[in-house]
């Protein structure tokens, strides 16, 4: 028997994503990794991605460029953040999952769960 399939969207040299695609695989889920480093995001994948949720939710509150723009205080339009992090895989939020219309983003084991149900 098989879990279910899930896309992850990874870093390989990110703590955070190499404990999350522990986790999934030891609750059974299928998982179709995708490198970030190997295979970045486009603007449009990542426009098509973000949908209608908040955009900044996407961004990796703990990545330099984002401290050193002060994305905080000053966030930046959708589109400015989407070709950011087309240009710069760091700043997306990390690891991306996703299972059909769900995402989740960062390390969160009962979203993940809840995802497997």
């Amino acid at each position: 028997m098989s879990g279910p399939k899930i896309r992850f969207l990874q870093k390989s040299s990110c703590t955070t994503c190499r404990k999350a695609k522990l986790f999934l695989e030891k609750q059974g889920a299928i998982l179709e990794l995708r490198s970030l480093d190997e295979q970045p995001l486009s603007e449009a994948e990542l426009d098509k991605l973000i949908g209608e949720r908040d955009y900044l939710a996407f961004l990796n509150t703990r990545n330099e460029l984002y401290r050193f723009r002060k994305m905080k205080d000053h966030p930046p339009s959708r589109q400015e953040a989407v070709s950011l992090m087309a240009a710069n895989p760091n700043l997306i939020r990390r690891p991306v999952v996703l299972s059909g219309q769900h995402i989740v983003l960062g390390s969160d084991e009962a979203a993940y769960r809840a995802l497997l149900r």
